[in-house]
């Protein structure tokens, strides 16, 4: 049964609430606008988005699913936190789906991934020359869930996705390490990456990947381990 124009419309509005409040929300999360642990007051967010608290709460469970929220046993909702102890798992996980996904998109992809990928590579360089870490780690993301695409494995890219999106919050450290203007080298690993896997060159795609992941998971690491301590004159 078809539903009236009136509930399309509903649905419609609902949705775009939906995605609205899930964007401003990402944002502020991954920008550490709203740090981790914070928590997330339902009823002022509805006060100051000037939104009921249905498309609120749906958003949450987007959020949730992606790893920036955490529901607790008492019904609240805060910011997840980052597990700095265990980052050393995350870092071996991260490296090994760039190197695997990437070795498979040399092997496997079609002219049509790759006009994608060097599609999504150009977003990422017109957001690194505007210096705009969000739309960086935004683009960065799609850039290699399109290389994962490419080598037709669902459960590598599904695998990598989740990485990717729970990753977020320290690339936007990893970017803020270089004050947002981030080195031109970066992204021109980037076409080094997209030449091998052109060239179908799985050997050179395999050890670009691991480089690049690489000097990532030793910059973030720098940055968490920088003594920050100031000397007080006593």
């Amino acid at each position: 049964m078809s539903q009236s124009p009136a509930a399309q419309t509903t649905e419609r509005k609902r949705g775009s609430g939906v995605k609205f409040v899930y964007d401003v929300l990402r944002d502020e999360i991954i920008d550490l606008v709203l740090p981790p642990g914070s928590p997330i007051d339902e009823i002022q967010l509805a006060e100051r988005l000037s939104m009921s608290r249905t498309p609120i709460r749906e958003a949450l469970v987007r959020l949730a699913g992606e790893g920036l929220v955490t529901t607790l046993p008492n019904r609240s909702t805060v910011v997840s936190n980052i597990d700095f102890l265990n980052l050393h798992t995350f870092f071996d996980a991260l490296t090994l789906m760039y190197r695997v996904t990437t070795r498979l998109a040399a092997e496997y992809h079609t002219p049509e991934d790759l006009d994608i990928i060097r599609a999504r590579q150009a977003d990422f360089a017109r957001a690194v020359e505007a210096q705009d870490a969000l739309a960086m780690i935004a683009t960065n993301r799609e850039f290699h869930a399109e290389i994962a695409n490419a080598g037709r494995n669902p459960y590598f890219a599904g695998l990598f996705y989740r990485l990717l999106d729970e990753g977020r919050r320290l690339l936007r450290l990893y970017y803020s390490s270089f004050d947002d203007r981030l080195p031109q080298r970066y992204v021109t690993e980037h076409e080094e990456i997209i030449a091998a896997i052109a060239a179908r060159d799985v050997a050179r795609a395999d050890k670009l990947a691991s480089e690049h992941a690489d000097q990532i998971v030793r910059q973030i690491q720098n940055m968490i381990s920088r003594d920050r301590r100031q000397r007080i004159e006593l």
